[in-house]
């Protein structure tokens, strides 16, 4: 693996973008090692995610257990643990850290300058912090905006098309995500714009996801859209089920809801982001 060279922002297929980085140090080894840093558990990254993943890896020539190892640090959903885990892969002078959503890079820029970090996030990394600009980065960053956050209107838009009767769409989020309130603003702008209104609801652990559907019934809210987040995303069977039950017409951010038994959703390639993140593995 080698050191990278400043790259212009580019646009990829499937609405991703992606920002590279500043030179940075990468840690020569007879087989490279890479960290992988998710704040979910095995069992919710193991199927199409490790799986895309390590596809972007082969394109490149890097097969797991053959040419490269990686080291793997799973927080389990205590959030808190992030640092911790991050921090350990410093230690170990990984090659590169993988940071598949906003929380796992925020721990990962926090814990190092020098090792370069790959990011997949749902909303533009520079208001959130991620990179300086897109054009000049800067750091040790680099990595995708898979534009999920800003597709929040188009999916309100859709969800009004399927359910032209309802007065009021609920929109769930998670407050603790740091990309909540720009995606609620734009909600609520197209919300004005087609004529219908906003319920707002948050949910940062199961109980609340209860409550809001809860809260919906009650409501005679006639849909729901549900905020692309680390949280949310992976609580898709809870989600799907209540829907169901409470006969909510919602909307997901990822076609893996509807594969599932979710009744719609608009969004990007959430498979072909952690492809495309795997092939950025190779060229450090």
């Amino acid at each position: 693996m080698s050191n990278m060279k400043r790259r212009e922002f580019i646009t990829l297929l499937g609405g991703a973008a992606a920002v590279w980085p500043l030179a940075a140090r990468a840690q020569p080894a007879e087989m490279p090692v890479i960290g992988y840093l998710s704040a979910e558990s095995p069992q919710s990254d193991a199927s199409f995610r490790l799986a895309a993943l390590r596809e972007g890896m082969k394109q490149t020539g890097y097969v797991e257990g053959q040419n490269l190892s990686i080291e793997y640090r799973w927080a389990q959903g205590r959030l808190e643990r992030l640092p911790a885990l991050a921090a350990e892969l410093v230690q170990l002078r990984v090659a590169v850290i993988i940071g598949p959503g906003l929380l796992p890079t925020l721990a990962a820029k926090a814990a190092t300058t020098t090792i370069p970090i790959l990011f997949s996030v749902g909303a533009d990394p520079v208001p959130i912090g991620l990179v300086a600009s897109l054009n000049r980065p800067g750091g040790n960053l680099t990595g995708f905006n898979v534009y999920s956050g800003e597709l929040g209107a188009k999916g309100l838009a859709l969800l009004h098309e399927l359910s032209p009767s309802a007065a009021t769409i609920g929109f769930l989020a998670n407050p603790s995500n740091q990309v909540t309130e720009l995606t609620t603003k734009d909600v609520i702008a197209a919300s004005r714009a087609i004529g219908v209104g906003i319920q707002l609801l948050k949910a940062s652990s199961d109980g609340e996801i209860d409550a809001a559907f809860t809260t919906l019934a009650q409501a005679r809210t006639g849909a729901l859209l549900v905020a692309n987040d680390l949280f949310l995303n992976s609580r898709y069977d809870q989600l799907i089920t209540l829907a169901a039950h409470h006969a909510i017409p919602t909307m997901y951010p990822f076609r893996e809801f509807t594969v599932a038994g979710g009744l719609i959703s608009y969004g990007t390639n959430l498979t072909e982001g952690y492809r495309q993140l795997g092939s950025y593995v190779g060229p450090f």
